[in-house]
């Protein structure tokens, strides 16, 4: 047997899930939240003034008092050492699509071969990271190195323990020494800071003087995929790009439609109750779990939370799926596309905005043809869908995504609207010119279900359709395009901007109208009529995978940026750079440095792809053929049987040719004068290539000894759990 049977052999062998600890016994109530530092430990923990000025920054937006950070400081490090900690470390998000984080102790030298445990205010505000060692497009040269990391107190500290010890960890921004972000999250908290003002004075306009504060909340749903680790390490493509680069399609993949809420097998949701274990204690509110449509999916979904703690949640999921998969014999793949021809994944995100009093914005109620507040809410979201699509879609853009957005199981690359056919009506009803109070309301009757048993079972008023990139879904819009490997920070920050664009819009509007003396009622159902008639072109309740509807979007004029490389002019647009540059989201340098990061990218995950092709083509594809070659070469006697011969020389052959044009388009890369020239070379020649190597490499799978085949084929990987 090969290596590859080897794994495959060892994997039968086992019975039992690993990993560490059992959670039968464990109090949920308890166990939530428990490593964290949250608001009940706060106020048990710091003087009341203390704690009262930290909550005002936190709920109300206000700026941070600096005097009271080495009380929190105090409070947080006696808290962290009760638990264990020996280090602290400010956690930050910069331009990697990971996180970073670097650890101090908390032990300070005090003399006479004597320490004591020291974390004082300014230790906690601010640290201090090389900047020029991240991503930063150009902003820091290599001897500019000085970079702040900033708390972000509107996101509680929390503990990771490791196996002998544990960490404080801090969330923190990340920022030049020159105030340019070099992260994530600090131009997603500009943009909620922009949303809420925009939003209350939009609401004032209504009379709402009660709301204090708009947030946006979101809940992410994550999707990847899980491997026998043993046999994934016999395939050098998945332990470097994350994907399969070869593999031939198995005869089973999902089209029975089995897998779908299928029976979790038994060593999957052992890694899952583990993994739910670690991220509740970290108050990550996880509520669904079950086994998507390909074989070998998974999903993981929390409830809603405030975004800013939100979009922290689901980068310790990502962190946790991926260690915790390791300590149960598993691989966890993230990567938006790992297999061919079956589901990729996404990072679907549930967005919404409501006030802290507890309102629900986009909730329509029971009569949404006569809320005219949410039908302005509303509309607000779709006319900057609308007007700003190119730039949502830029949010989704990735390397890895360019092989997800458009195929079965994803949203295509045009950016529409999925709105349901009863609000859809009603909002064609107000366009017309009609009054909203005079749409003919749906009763409950017309939406009952006849069951069996049950008495009452009534549809909801819209229906959900999964093909739609941004679809709302009662009470909230799901934005279904972002990828699975893929920090939400991005798209979140462009939702939230796009929208203060229009509900400043929407409220100018209104402004004007009242200033002139007109009736407010008449004013919002002018307003409506205008955006309405502004972005009806992007509402489609259609089917998004048919080709009649790329026709159809061209028609309305919708753009359709189909990969990351037509996206990337985006960043720097005038249209861009004025509305960021409006908000105070993001700076036109902030913006290059983004373009120039993606771009960068964009490149170099291809030539990795491309490098590990080669290598693995040369190395282990080739030599296997040549051995099936010379094993069967002995037994052809036949002309029938020659044939077969010949058609394995003419294959070889053809993967001589491809191995040799793979390898000149990515010496081409050399003639390109800049990055974005690269990212069109690695497109248009270096990835044709590689489909093109893909292909053949795929076909000699099917022809070869599968003892001589020195990768686990598809059938291995997706189905041995």
């Amino acid at each position: 047997m090969n290596a590859r049977q080897n794994a495959i052999e060892f994997v039968g062998t086992q019975t039992s899930p690993n990993g560490r600890g059992d959670f039968r016994n464990t109090s949920l109530t308890e166990l939530y939240a428990s490593h964290v530092f949250t608001e009940s430990v706060q106020k048990e923990r710091l003087p009341a003034e203390v704690f009262e000025s930290l909550q005002q920054t936190v709920k109300r937006g206000g700026g941070l008092d600096p005097s009271i950070a080495p009380a929190v400081a105090a409070a947080m490090r006696d808290w962290a050492m009760e638990r264990g900690a020996t280090h602290y470390s400010h956690w930050f998000q910069p331009m990697t699509g990971e996180t970073a984080e670097k650890h101090d102790s908390f032990l300070t030298p005090a003399g006479d071969l004597k320490a004591i445990a020291k974390f004082s205010g300014n230790e906690l505000v601010r640290g201090e990271s090389d900047a020029s060692s991240f991503p930063s497009g150009g902003l820091r040269a290599t001897f500019e190195a000085r970079g702040y990391t900033a708390w972000d107190p509107s996101s509680p500290a929390f503990i990771l323990e490791n196996p002998n010890g544990a960490t404080l960890v801090i969330p923190t921004m990340f920022v030049s020494w020159t105030g340019d972000s070099l992260d994530q999250k600090t131009p997603m908290l500009r943009s909620l800071d922009v949303l809420n003002r925009q939003a209350l004075r939009l609401l004032r306009l209504f009379g709402n003087e009660t709301a204090s504060r708009v947030e946006c909340t979101l809940g992410v749903e994550q999707e990847y995929f899980l491997v026998d680790r043993q046999i994934a390490l016999q395939r050098p493509d998945l332990l470097v790009c994350g994907r399969t680069l070869f593999g031939a399609r198995p005869p089973k993949g999902q089209e029975l439609d089995d897998n779908y809420f299928g029976a979790i097998p038994e060593r999957v949701l052992a890694f899952m109750t583990e993994v739910e274990f670690e991220l509740m204690r970290l108050g990550v509110p996880i509520k669904t779990r079950h086994n998507e449509a390909a074989p070998g999916q998974f999903e993981l979904a929390p409830t809603f939370e405030t975004t800013n703690l939100a979009l922290d949640h689901q980068m310790l999921v990502m962190q946790f799926l991926r260690q915790v998969a390791r300590r149960h014999g598993f691989l966890c793949l993230l990567h938006e596309k790992p297999f061919a021809g079956v589901n990729g994944s996404g990072k679907h995100n549930n967005w919404s905005i409501g006030t802290d009093t507890g309102e629900n914005l986009l909730n329509p109620g029971d009569t949404p043809e006569s809320n005219l507040q949410f039908l302005v809410f509303c509309s607000a979201v779709c006319r900057a869908v609308h007007r700003y699509s190119k730039l949502l879609r830029l949010s989704a853009a990735s390397p890895q995504n360019d092989f997800r957005l458009g195929a079965a199981e994803a949203p295509p690359a045009i950016m529409s609207i999925y709105l349901g056919k009863d609000l859809t009506d009603i909002l064609d009803f107000i366009a017309d010119g009609s009054a909203p109070a005079d749409y003919p309301h749906e009763d409950d009757a017309e939406r009952a279900i006849p069951m069996p048993i049950l008495r009452r079972f009534t549809r909801h008023a819209g229906d959900r359709n999964r093909t739609s990139p941004f679809a709302f879904t009662g009470n909230k819009f799901e934005f279904r395009a972002v990828g699975s490997s893929q920090n939400s920070a991005a798209a979140v920050t462009i939702i939230n901007t796009i929208v203060a664009e229009s509900l400043d819009f929407a409220a100018s509007r209104i402004e004007e109208g009242s200033a002139q003396g007109k009736e407010f009622r008449a004013v919002v159902r002018e307003l409506l009529r205008e955006m309405i008639r502004e972005y009806r072109p992007v509402l489609f309740n259609g089917d998004n995978y048919s080709m009649e509807w790329v026709e159809e979007a061209a028609e309305r004029g919708l753009p359709n940026l189909k990969d990351t490389v037509d996206c990337l002019p985006v960043y720097t647009e005038e249209e861009s750079v004025a509305l960021f540059g409006k908000y105070g989201v993001m700076n036109e340098t902030e913006l290059h440095s983004r373009q120039e990061i993606m771009a960068e990218n964009y490149c170099t995950i291809r030539n990795i792809e491309a490098s590990a092709m080669l290598r693995i083509a040369q190395t282990m594809i080739f030599p296997a053929v040549l051995r099936h070659k010379a094993n069967i070469l002995p037994a052809l006697t036949s002309i029938t049987q020659k044939k077969v011969l010949s058609e394995l020389d003419v294959k070889i052959d053809l993967l001589i040719q491809g191995i040799d044009e793979l390898k000149k388009a990515l010496a081409g890369v050399n003639a390109q004068k800049n990055v974005m020239e690269r990212a069109r070379h690695y497109r248009d020649s270096v990835l044709k290539g590689m489909y093109a190597l893909r292909v053949i490499v795929d076909n000699l799978e099917m022809m070869t000894d599968d003892e001589l085949w020195p990768l686990p084929k598809y059938m291995e990987l997706l189905f041995i759990r």
